[in-house]
């Protein structure tokens, strides 16, 4: 029984570990932060059983891809990358909104996010072309790597990116690093760097131009107007330029008296701070959270905060601890690698879980401003906790194949 227990979870045992710490963190927070969903729903039990359900889905998900060759993941690579443009332009056009952004596809039973699959995609190409562009004497990556890794994820990112902007952040981030792990010359890192400062100043004067517009338009009562202007192409692109400007601006700037302060402003940072200051060395326990019934993605968005306030500082330390294991376990297991394709996907598919789940407690925490984030493996969720798994799978998978090329290496020393 237990031979057969081992077989199905194989792989590396740290990585296996941190997810089942994980997924029983989640079991409880999610279960403690779900009131306002049971309230709604009038179903006490109802949100509980489908996270446990998803979880539970995942984890198939984890054996399935955990006992796929690593060489077959390039044949998928195409796939997904047709499947996630696709995708995406779907959700762009016809796509769901969810707070004034259009990120999901209503399927029946269950809602889709493309940008969560285009982000596995991205790692997956991205890996493959790093890894065949090597130079033969070890030097690092030839210098056409970068161009053609640029030419598959600068759309994809502006596409994540007009509903989505932390997620295309992320996701540009971490090919970033993989281009820096993969020695990309630092010359042209370094005008990679100096041209997205330069964009970025461009597309941020060019968003306020056009927000301050609308807003002022909308402030003399020209309703008609305003809406001409959000159906055209430059009010496509930028609609959600204003809620970028003010979630920036209000975590930036900091009113000098406390007095002036406005919670109603700041709803969601000033209930999360609320959880965090009253939480303690140990917290209050689980199931015992007061701001889970103010906080509005008290079980996705803010899940930390919730962590924090029933689990307390010990808790927090605990959450994070583990996700930095994840990383260092994801390290070993591309050391052990012999060959560059699975070290550069083990390692990007780890640092989009683990920069990910830096983004949602820094948010939580106030260090950052807010963004819609979920954390990894924690928050509820369908698409983001199933990728996710398929994250961990591809990592174990690896793994495998790691660990028998180190064993044989040792047996023959």
């Amino acid at each position: 029984m237990n031979k057969k227990i081992g077989n199905l979870f194989k792989g590396d045992k740290g990585i296996w570990t941190v997810f089942f710490f994980l997924c029983l963190i989640s079991i409880i927070e999610v279960f403690s932060a779900s009131s306002t969903l049971s309230y709604k729903s009038q179903n006490f039990m109802g949100p509980f059983i489908y996270h446990v359900g998803t979880i539970a889905f995942g984890l198939l998900v984890i054996i399935v891809v955990l006992n796929i060759p690593c060489r077959y993941f390039k044949l998928a690579m195409p796939v997904l990358l047709f499947l996630s443009y696709a995708t995406l332009l779907c959700v762009l056009l016809f796509g769901e909104s969810i707070n004034g952004a259009n990120r999901v596809i209503q399927l029946p039973g269950f809602t889709f996010q493309p940008s969560e699959m285009a982000k596995g995609a991205m790692v997956l190409c991205a890996a493959q072309i790093l890894s065949a562009m090597q130079n033969e004497d070890g030097s690092g990556a030839d210098p056409k790597a970068m161009k053609y890794v640029m030419r598959l994820t600068v759309p994809m990112v502006l596409l994540i990116g007009l509903e989505n902007l932390s997620t295309a952040m992320l996701l540009f981030a971490v090919i970033f690093i993989m281009m820096f792990l993969a020695r990309v010359p630092m010359k042209q890192l370094g005008k990679l760097v100096g041209i997205i400062l330069i964009a970025g100043a461009a597309i941020f004067a060019v968003g306020s131009l056009v927000s301050m517009g609308e807003e002022n338009e909308a402030e003399q009562g020209q309703t008609a107007v305003q809406e001409k202007k959000e159906e055209g192409f430059v009010g496509k692109i930028f609609h959600r330029f204003g809620t970028w400007r003010n979630r920036l601006v209000n975590h930036t700037a900091k009113p000098e008296d406390p007095k002036d302060y406005s919670v109603r402003d700041n709803f969601q940072v000033a209930h999360s701070n609320f959880a965090i200051a009253s939480s303690g060395i140990i917290g209050k326990g689980p199931g015992n959270s007061v701001e889970r019934d103010y906080l509005p993605q008290a079980f996705s968005d803010f899940i930390f905060s919730i962590i924090i306030e029933e689990m307390g500082l010990i808790g927090a330390i605990a959450v994070v601890f583990l996700y930095i294991v994840l990383l260092f376990r994801a390290a070993r297991i591309a050391g052990r690698c012999e060959n560059n394709f699975p070290a550069f996907l083990v390692m990007g598919l780890a640092l989009l879980l683990v920069a990910q789940a830096a983004i949602n407690m820094m948010v939580a925490v106030g260090i950052g401003p807010v963004t819609g984030q979920p954390l990894p493996l924690v928050s509820k969720g369908g698409t983001s906790t199933l990728v996710s798994c398929a994250y961990i799978g591809a990592i174990l998978s690896v793994s495998r194949s790691a660990k028998r090329t180190d064993t044989k290496t040792v047996s023959m020393a």
